[in-house]
């Protein structure tokens, strides 16, 4: 059996609203009458939904307070009156005896024939599914149809909206239109206009299940909007919003707009995996620009020729960024999610770059949720865009996303160096503890050479070349460190170093055997002075 709440949350119906106040709408629902008669209590069943225009009550609101009473005697699940016709509004005095008498009344808009209203009400309470269903399959074979022609989202959205008798949008996870149906070429708005009106949490709660929405259209006049998530991954959906969903006709049912959702889903599927493959063909070119080992074959290979379908160009700036998205702890071991925002990552880089940075090369790292940028002119502001480009897409979607630069170079075959600057960017950024959105590589000097050998290993190496230098404590012991230090950088040369610590030579020769005999070796060999100055770069504090 239905309930009341059921018919008013279907969007065939989402102009009918309920005027009066309830704890629930959980009253059986069995029929419905269409009637003018003010004793129609006395001839009607149970559980019956009553329309009217309240002709006889145009004059005299306050009379409804007595056929309410008696629809209320004789279990009546609900009152629909029209107006615009002979009521113009339902007196807020009769909305407020309804609730309290807690009869549902529902204004019925002056749009809505009753005729129409009861058969598409009826129908749906009569389980009337034969003809739903048969509608549903006719809708799901013609868009089969339309999948196997290969058409794309315009004209897939345009078929849709035709049946649906409705204005239709499609858009993409970061909220942009892809698509939308006829009605908006000769309409003063735009579809982003509608668009505008909704916020963040609209579209949160929309990621979650279908909804419907209230907006203002060209004339300022409130309209329905209902919109449905498309699940073509789990986690960033597409959506689809119909404007005016009461405009749909019987026998259109749910379960026929969710055939055609089912199969426009498979539609944009198909579309990702087919450019995927594409990504492919061009990752595999990327493995090879960046291979350091081909680096000397690359200079016989006219890359740029073979491959100007990946946007190359001939250039004499070429700089590297690797873009990755910043994983929140609670998706660390979600290895389906990271792919799945790495790939909308690209998908949106895709989409953006083209219009704001012409000249650079998109590309997807292999086995990795990471996209590279190759940049091939210089731009004085590419630093400021790149940080625009992130705060955009984190204000379309929980996402955000970093970018690590190497050095620019004028030839293509050095993009490999390039490229091992921007990861070594990319790992100085991962214990970095505020990394700011936009990185530039910075030399790491000879200790980052040792970033990768364990704290123990490094500290073992100190200590058996400077001994009790390596980590003094001692005041004297560390004027000797210290000064062996100066003396070593300036390569031994005794003047220099007194000149630069503001001592005398001999000072400086006395210093200098303490920390031979300390040592047990000669400073000035040419191996055991390459070990101290790589010693004592390791143990500065």
């Amino acid at each position: 059996m239905k309930i009341l709440a059921e018919v008013l949350a279907l969007p065939r119906f989402s102009d009918l609203q309920l005027l009066s106040s309830h704890s629930n709408l959980t009253q059986p629902l069995e029929s419905v009458e269409i009637t003018e008669t003010p004793d129609v209590a006395d001839f009607i069943p149970k559980n019956v939904m009553i329309l009217t225009t309240a002709m006889i009550y145009k004059d005299d609101q306050e009379k409804l307070k007595p056929f309410i009473d008696s629809l209320k005697q004789a279990e009546c699940t609900a009152l629909g009156i029209k107006v615009g016709r002979f009521l113009d509004e339902i007196s807020p005095e009769i909305v407020a005896y309804a609730s309290a008498v807690d009869l549902p009344l529902i204004k019925i808009p002056s749009t809505q024939p009753l005729g129409g209203l009861l058969h598409e009400i009826v129908g749906y309470l009569r389980d009337s599914k034969t003809e739903q269903m048969s509608a549903a399959f006719d809708i799901q074979k013609r868009f089969s149809t339309l999948l196997m022609q290969d058409v794309d989202a315009t004209r897939f959205i345009a078929e849709f909206a035709k049946i649906l008798n409705a204005p239709i949008i499609l858009l993409s996870p970061w909220q942009q239109v892809i698509a939308h149906s006829n009605y908006f070429y000769g309409n003063q708005k735009s579809a982003e206009f509608f668009i505008e009106q909704l916020s963040k949490d609209h579209f949160q709660q929309l990621a979650q299940e279908k909804k419907i929405f209230r907006l203002q259209d060209e004339r300022q006049e409130n309209i329905q909007v209902a919109g449905f998530p498309i699940r073509v991954n789990d986690y960033f959906p597409y959506y689809l919003l119909v404007l005016s969903p009461e405009q749909i006709p019987y026998p259109i049912s749910e379960f026929a707009i969710d055939q055609a959702i089912l199969v426009l889903t498979f539609m944009l599927f198909k579309n990702q995996k087919i450019a995927e493959s594409f990504e492919h063909l061009k990752t595999d070119f990327l493995d090879r620009l960046l291979d350091t080992h081909q680096k000397a074959l690359s200079k016989h290979q006219n890359w740029l020729e073979l491959w100007k379908n990946y946007r190359l160009i001939n250039s004499d700036y070429y700089q590297l960024a690797i873009v990755y998205g910043v994983t929140k702890p609670e998706n660390e071991t979600h290895i389906r999610y990271q792919q799945a925002e790495g790939q909308l990552i690209f998908q949106w880089l895709k989409e953006q770059l083209p219009e704001i940075l012409p000249d650079v090369a998109l590309f997807k790292l292999k086995n990795q949720n990471k996209s590279i940028l190759i940049f091939q002119s210089k731009k004085n502001d590419h630093l400021m865009i790149l940080q625009n480009l992130a705060e955009r897409l984190q204000q379309a979607l929980p996402i955000t996303i970093r970018f690590a630069l190497g050095n620019a170079y004028e030839n293509l075959e050095d993009l490999p160096n390039s490229y091992i600057e921007a990861s070594s960017t990319l790992e100085a950024s991962l214990h970095a503890q505020k990394p700011a959105t936009v990185q530039l590589f910075h030399p790491k000097g000879l200790a980052g050479l040792f970033e990768k050998i364990g704290t123990e290993d490094v500290e073992y190496f100190c200590q058996q070349q400077l001994k009790e230098l390596a980590y003094p404590t001692e005041p004297t012991l560390q004027e000797l460190r210290k000064t062996l230090k100066v003396f070593l950088d300036f390569n031994c040369e005794i003047t220099k170093t007194a000149n630069a610590l503001y001592l005398h030579r001999n000072t400086i020769k006395y210093r200098m055997n303490q920390c031979e005999k300390l040592l047990g070796t000669s400073i000035q060999e040419p191996e055991t002075s390459l070990l101290l100055r790589v010693a004592l770069e390791l143990s500065e504090k």
